[in-house]
Order: structure tokens, then C-alpha cells, then sequence
């Protein structure tokens, strides 16, 4: 009778066991976890993708998957604006595998995380400084590329926004009346950033503090140069009258 009380509950034991040994799904295999991480991305699922793509990356190393899922990973980040971990996954995507053919692209994404979290000029712009200096590596590296072109345009904007703040500082500089602090922004920008749109008024401005500081000279050759180069314009009528009164 013990015996017979021992063999049910060893078969239960074992009945139980091999249920759940049933319901327990079967390993994925690489492709499996890569496809099911790529239509979490398509279903914009981000941060799963992302997990499921660096776990194929994790399981299976040595894959051709793995360097794929390395690059989609980042991607997954860059669209759930995961922007820190994005650069981190693209840092050791170029790192390790400086010849694949996405490496153009995997620069240009890098380039775009930056860009993506300029902020307006009154805040500090040293995100703005790493989105210049990472989209001038794309046309320097690969200057014949679709991602060379978008870059180009792209560093006109940021070149415009790094004056802005130039501005924005001189601007509060001079309304503080401290001259010689609000001339050196205003200057940084005639000389660093010719071909932004604020190219103009901050011409103006040296005309305007240099003739407050009495240097009529000099606030007269920057007003040569307002007026030859932008003679329609109205900061040159300005420098003009400006210049006149002296």
C-alpha cells in the first residue's frame, strides 16, 4: 500500500513535470528573434525592438544577424528619441565594423541624434557644437552620399543657430551697456559665420558700439563692408544714418 501510494505520487510528479516541459516554448533561433524584433519596430514598439535587437546581438555574437541587429538596435533608440543610447550603440557599430556597408549611414545617424536635441539659442548650444562637428564628419567622410547632401544642408541650420546664440548674447550685452563684451560676440559672428542670416545686423552692431566708444574709424570701415555687401539692406540705411551723425 506505501509502495503503490509512492508510485501515484512519483507518476504524478512526472505528469507534472512533462506539462510543463509542454508548455514551455522552444528556444528562438537567430532569424526567429531578429524578425520578431524588426516587427516590433515596424509596429513602432521602439524600446522592445531595441531589446529584441540586441539580444540577437547577445545570443548569437558571431551571426551575420549580429551586426545587423547592432545598427537596428541603435536605429529602434534614435526613433523612441532613446538619443544617448542610440550614440552609444552607433559608437560600437563604427568601432567594430568600420568597413560595413550601412558605416556611411551609421555616422549620418549618429549626426542626427544630435541635431535632433538643438534647442532654442537662449539655452546652452554645446549639443549644437557635437551636431556640427558630427555632420561635418559625414561630408568629410563620405562626401559623395545622399547622407553627405542632407548634412550640408543641415550644417547651414546649425551654423545659423550657433549665431543666433552669438547674437542673443550680444544682444543682452549691449543692453547691459557693457560694450566691450557685446562687441566680441557680435565680432565672433562676422568673422566665424559670414554666410548665416545674422551676418547683417551683427555688422550693424560694430557700427553701433563702435561709434558709442568713439572709435568713428572703425566703425566706419565695418560700415563699408555692411554696405558693399548688403547695400538693399535695411541694417545698411541704419549704418549709413548711424555713420552720418558723427
Amino acid at each position: 500500500m506505501k509502495y503503490s501510494k509512492l508510485l501515484m505520487i512519483s507518476v504524478c510528479v512526472s505528469c507534472l513535470l512533462s506539462a510543463c516541459a509542454g508548455d514551455k516554448k522552444e528556444p528562438e533561433n537567430v532569424e526567429e528573434l531578429y524578425n520578431k524584433a524588426y516587427t516590433q519596430l515596424e509596429d513602432t514598439s521602439y524600446k522592445k525592438a531595441a531589446k529584441s535587437f540586441e539580444q540577437v546581438e547577445l545570443e548569437y555574437p558571431y551571426s551575420k544577424w549580429a551586426v545587423k541587429a547592432k545598427l537596428m538596435s541603435a536605429y529602434a533608440y534614435y526613433k523612441d528619441n532613446a538619443y544617448d543610447d542610440a550614440i552609444i550603440s552607433l559608437d560600437r557599430f563604427i568601432q567594430f565594423h568600420p568597413g560595413n556597408k550601412d558605416i556611411a549611414y551609421a555616422y549620418y545617424l549618429k549626426a542626427l541624434c544630435y541635431y535632433n536635441q538643438i534647442t532654442g539659442v537662449e539655452k546652452d548650444q554645446s549639443i549644437t557644437a557635437k551636431a556640427l562637428d558630427a555632420l561635418n564628419n559625414v561630408v568629410m567622410r563620405f562626401p559623395d552620399t545622399d547622407y553627405a547632401k542632407d548634412a550640408r544642408a543641415k550644417i547651414d541650420l546649425t551654423l545659423d543657430h550657433l549665431a543666433g546664440k552669438e547674437m542673443d548674447v550680444g544682444r543682452y550685452y549691449l543692453k547691459q551697456k557693457n560694450y566691450l563684451s557685446a562687441l566680441n560676440r557680435f565680432s565672433e559672428v562676422v568673422t566665424k559665420y559670414q554666410t548665416t542670416s545674422h551676418i547683417e545686423e551683427a555688422l550693424y552692431r560694430q557700427v553701433e558700439i563702435y561709434s558709442i566708444m568713439g572709435l568713428n574709424d572703425e566703425a566706419g570701415k565695418s560700415a563699408q563692408v555692411l554696405i558693399y555687401n548688403y547695400p538693399d539692406s535695411q541694417w545698411s540705411k541704419s549704418a549709413k544714418e548711424l555713420v552720418a551723425k558723427k
